[in-house]
């Protein structure tokens, strides 16, 4: 079992950054794939960002494409989304996510925090 929390989220500006953090606990909590999605309002939730096990891979939703940055510090079981040049439309709840597989689909993820929420304003 993994247990995830986010925290980090707020409100922010357009064109301001933010870093999301996802700590988590667990006993294989440092050997999975961390994901981030988000979900707005009246829409479906959407892959953001994954991360490998160890680091090595990362892979990233096409939307936020050099304005989103994940990472992982292993030692510390935090996972990272750094945000820059927030928009609007970047507003959502941001929800952490483990997996002991590979990808961009929600199904792949059965361990999921509680999500954070991020507004941003123009």
């Amino acid at each position: 079992q993994v247990q995830l929390g986010e925290f980090g989220g707020g409100l922010v500006q357009a064109g301001d950054s933010l870093r999301l953090t996802c700590a988590a606990s667990g006993r294989t909590a440092s050997t999975n794939t961390m994901g981030w999605f988000r979900q707005a309002p009246g829409k479906e939730r959407e892959f953001i960002a994954a991360i490998s096990a160890v680091g090595v891979r990362t892979l990233y939703a096409h939307a936020v494409t050099g304005r989103v940055f994940i990472s992982r510090d292993n030692a510390k079981k935090t996972v990272y989304l750094q945000m820059n040049s927030l928009k609007p439309e970047d507003t959502a709840v941001y929800y952490c996510a483990a997996s002991t597989d590979w990808g961009t689909r929600r199904s792949l993820y059965p361990y999921w925090g509680q999500g954070t929420q991020v507004t941003v304003s123009s």
